[in-house]
């Protein structure tokens, strides 16, 4: 059976998501974050060598990144009978809108919300970075927010995988208390939130502090 090795407050929480939009039976191993460091424990390295997560196991095979995860299950597990599809058919134009979206998640859209984290806790000593970082967090969010005017997904009439990639970025933009200027993220974001595979997957997964 396909386990998720689940981190909590981590990207495996769309993992997890994802799962449950698709019926999919899993099993879930729990790690824990240092509540000092807040860095995953050594034991996710004998999963995998960058001892990250997600990380899932499926039989002998095991994959690292969200990405590569969440095409992967779609793959295996969302293309059969009475299964939601979650992406549109590969050479149709609309595929190639969602694979964009699928690596510009963490391509891309992730790097200066990264950067606004690890450079916060510089305190003093990085603020020659932050305008560098604010315009960085604006062109892609700005980017984003009008990619969903007037959608109710990234693309087509259903939720995709895309929508699941691109929930962490909405996540982290509202931590950082960035979604004021950006309805159409906000709307979006809440809208998965209210979805109820997405309330049974952090039920599952346990407490998770970007709902």
């Amino acid at each position: 059976m396909l386990t998720v090795h689940h981190l909590n407050d981590s990207r495996s929480q769309r993992i997890l998501w994802l799962l449950e939009e698709l019926g999919t039976p899993y099993e879930m191993k729990r790690y824990q974050r240092n509540t000092e460091t807040r860095l995953a424990p050594p034991e996710l390295k004998e999963i995998h060598p960058l001892g990250k997560s997600p990380v899932i196991t499926d039989g002998d095979t095991t994959i690292a990144e969200s990405g590569a995860i969440v095409d992967y299950i779609i793959r295996r597990y969302g293309q059969g009978k009475d299964k939601p599809a979650m992406m549109p058919a590969p050479g149709s134009a609309e595929y190639e809108a969602y694979n964009e979206w699928l690596h510009y998640s963490e391509g891309s859209a992730m790097l200066p919300l990264m950067l606004n984290l690890y450079v916060g806790r510089l305190k003093e000593a990085g603020a020659p970075l932050h305008p560098r970082i604010d315009s960085e967090l604006a062109n892609h969010l700005g980017y984003v927010d009008r990619a969903l005017n007037g959608r109710e997904f990234f693309v087509g009439a259903s939720l995709t995988g895309a929508d699941i990639q691109m929930s962490f970025v909405g996540e982290m933009a509202k931590a950082f208390d960035k979604l004021g200027p950006y309805r159409n993220l906000a709307a979006w974001l809440e809208r998965m939130h209210a979805r109820p595979a997405f309330q049974r997957s952090v039920a599952k997964g346990g407490p998770y502090r970007f709902a």
